[in-house]
């Protein structure tokens, strides 16, 4: 508990002293509380970590994240806290090497999982770091974890083919053009209004994760199925795409997932999902030769890596290239 107490005075001097004077004021403190018994206030502690986690909060909604995302990191460091039992001050790498190993064989999590637990406590505990609250973060010793690669599907000419020639409903047609062409995210999409369409250029602004706003923009074909669908609409909601029964409310995420999903289930199609349409986009750019840093605007990804996980390589290019360049 004394060496804790030194610690806590140490961090709060660190700004003010050079590395001789703080020894000298833990040889100063270690000889001066060697007369005294120390008890934590176990309540004060709890206030302060608490509080240091609604200033990570804080500076992490400035930055502009969502509060799904706000949330998420909420959740994640207060589940850590409760399970360490320690001051955020105290903490150690070993106490968070050992809590994602005892979490992942309790929980039986994924590398994924766990790695992505590791990186909200790197950015938390990092923070603490900048912000002189901690002499060093505990997680920066943990490196990534690696995880294996997960090829993932992508939409082939044939598939969205036989989607467009199925659709039952104008509305879905708009629907799965719009996010073919232009690789936007669903939930950007239902959040478009119809004065949001510029159909003369081809293009819409959208509001991505951080409500950053970027450019997107969609093919001739979405064009005229998109005014096919205006044109044929009843109702007065501003909303790009609305029910199809009265009163006609904006679709939801949820809509637009149950409906493709119904789609594939109807065709014969595996894993109908909105967000596939996007890594289809991103994959079909990259093989045409799009520029990467291209892609990542167009896509509205804040780093490039995530960018090149998106954009996969069409196995059959693979087996084309091998016969040309091996034989």
């Amino acid at each position: 508990m004394k060496q804790e107490l030194i610690k806590d005075v140490i961090q709060g001097m660190l700004p003010y002293l050079n590395n001789a004077q703080n020894e000298k004021l833990q040889e100063i403190l270690r000889y001066t509380l060697v007369k005294y018994d120390i008890t934590e206030n176990k309540q004060q502690k709890k206030t302060s970590d608490h509080n240091f986690v609604e200033l990570f909060l804080s500076a992490k909604r400035i930055e502009g994240c969502s509060e799904k995302s706000l949330k998420y990191y909420k959740a994640t460091i207060d589940i850590m806290l409760s399970e360490l039992q320690k001051d955020v001050k105290h903490i150690v790498t070993d106490d968070i090497r050992r809590y994602l190993i005892q979490y992942q064989e309790k929980k039986k999590s994924s590398k994924v999982t766990i790695d992505n637990i590791r990186r909200i406590l790197s950015s938390f505990f990092s923070w603490l770091e900048d912000e002189d609250y901690i002499l060093k973060s505990p997680v920066r010793r943990i490196h990534k974890v690696k995880t294996g690669t997960n090829i993932k599907e992508t939409y082939s000419d044939e598939m969205l083919e036989l989607m467009r020639d199925n659709c039952t409903e104008l509305r879905d047609l708009a629907i799965i053009d719009l996010l073919a062409s232009t690789g936007m995210r669903v939930g950007e999409m239902v959040l478009l209004n119809r004065n949001d369409i510029d159909f003369n250029e081809r293009e819409c602004i959208v509001f991505g994760k951080g409500s950053k706003e970027r450019v997107v923009y969609f093919d001739a074909r979405s064009k005229i199925h998109l005014q096919n669908y205006l044109k044929s609409r009843i109702d007065d909601n501003p909303a790009l795409f609305v029910s199809l029964k009265s009163p006609h409310e904006r679709l939801r995420i949820g809509g637009v997932e149950v409906r493709l999903r119904e789609y594939g289930r109807k065709l014969g199609l595996q894993k109908v999902h909105p967000h596939k349409f996007r890594r289809t986009l991103a994959t079909m750019a990259i093989d045409k030769g799009m520029p990467i840093e291209q892609l990542q605007q167009l896509l509205g990804h804040r780093k490039i890596d995530t960018t090149l996980q998106y954009a996969m390589v069409k196995q059959s290019n693979v087996k084309m290239a091998h016969r040309k360049y091996v034989g």
